[in-house]
């Protein structure tokens, strides 16, 4: 990926405000500013770790960074938020740049990874966001995370059974579980799912591709 022109960052933010619009999504000139720049660093850091391998600048517009920020659209008051399996930031960063109040956690098991996430968090100087490297099973007994969050979320990190019962020590009693996901997630419901859950399902579409994404948000039986 190769978003150094002048040319082809012009191209990204205009794809990205676009994109966004055909979602429903207002992006501001600063938020816009703000993805571009994790883009960049998405690219230049590219080259030494392995963080996508999506390199053409309109489909890391459309399938990063739109994908990302199209769960604001199914948020409610959530207020402190958990990304699991992070890589190279999505959807946590781009979710923190829509919601800047929301106090975001990004969790991710390769050390060069949250080193980059890091990285981006200093460079866009976002507040009340932190990664922490770490398996998520080794945070089930930290007091620091476990019920802390009202919703934890993952674009594309598991299947869904063994998502939620990684995710589910994190929430609050009150808290949602967010699994992003592509054509097939219907197929990821289980009967032990909808036995023990409350859920929901939302789609929508990539704007310039077409592909389907759901949204499943789960949540205990009350």
């Amino acid at each position: 990926m190769t978003i150094l022109s002048e040319q082809s960052i012009r191209k990204f933010k205009q794809h990205l405000k676009n994109g966004s619009n055909d979602l429903g999504i207002k992006v501001s000139e600063h938020q816009v500013e703000l993805m571009t720049l994790h883009a960049k660093e998405l690219s230049a850091w590219n080259k030494k770790i392995n963080l996508t391998a999506i390199k053409d600048p309109l489909k890391v517009a459309e399938k990063h960074f739109i994908d990302s920020i199209a769960p604001v659209s199914f948020f409610e008051n959530e207020k402190c938020l958990m990304d699991i399996g992070s890589g190279g930031g999505f959807p946590g960063i781009p979710i923190k740049i829509m919601k800047p109040s929301l106090k975001v956690i990004l969790i991710d098991s390769s050390r060069k990874k949250v080193n980059f996430l890091k990285h981006v968090i200093r460079t866009l100087h976002l507040e009340n966001i932190d990664a922490i490297h770490s398996r998520v099973e080794d945070l089930h007994g930290n007091k620091v995370y476990k019920n802390k969050f009202d919703a934890v979320i993952s674009r594309a990190f598991t299947d869904l059974s063994n998502f939620v019962e990684l995710a589910f020590p994190f929430l609050s009693d009150k808290g949602s579980v967010y699994a992003m996901k592509g054509k097939n997630a219907e197929k990821e419901i289980t009967s032990e799912i909808s036995k023990n859950f409350d859920f929901k399902i939302d789609h929508y579409l990539l704007p310039f591709e077409k592909s389907d994404r759901y949204m499943i948000k789960l949540f205990a039986k009350r």
